[in-house]
């Protein structure tokens, strides 16, 4: 039979490779938002044309940062209508079905994807 060594947790691994000092707590870390856009994050109108999708106390929201997506499929603003999905995937597939659609001053997030890539 062979000699099996005893369980050890995480922690107990970090410590043992000088990851972490004994007895001090772990950093924990969490993702808690995802920026959701059509344009890459070097283009000038990323932030004008992203959705947000956060973890609030009850559920995932999605936000432009100002309006909020409410269960009746509309934006409206304050926290208070905002739909709390249960997991980040479907506020995440609700997100990226809007991102496209997004408008600023009367222009969709693709008509701003052109403006800056134009075809070749």
């Amino acid at each position: 039979m062979t000699d099996q060594k005893p369980a050890v947790t995480m922690g107990q691994v970090r410590e043992a490779l000088g990851h972490v000092q004994p007895g001090e707590p772990e950093v924990l870390v969490s993702i808690t938002r995802y920026t959701v856009s059509v344009l890459p994050m070097d283009d000038i109108n990323h932030r004008s044309f992203a959705l947000y999708v956060e973890l609030r106390p009850g559920g995932w929201i999605v936000t432009d940062g100002h309006e909020y997506y409410t269960a009746a499929g509309e934006w409206a603003p304050g926290m208070a209508t905002a739909h709390r999905f249960a997991d980040y995937d479907d506020a995440l597939a609700v997100a990226k079905a809007k991102a496209p659609h997004l408008q600023v001053l009367g222009h969709t997030a693709v008509d701003a994807y052109h403006r800056t890539r134009p075809a070749s």
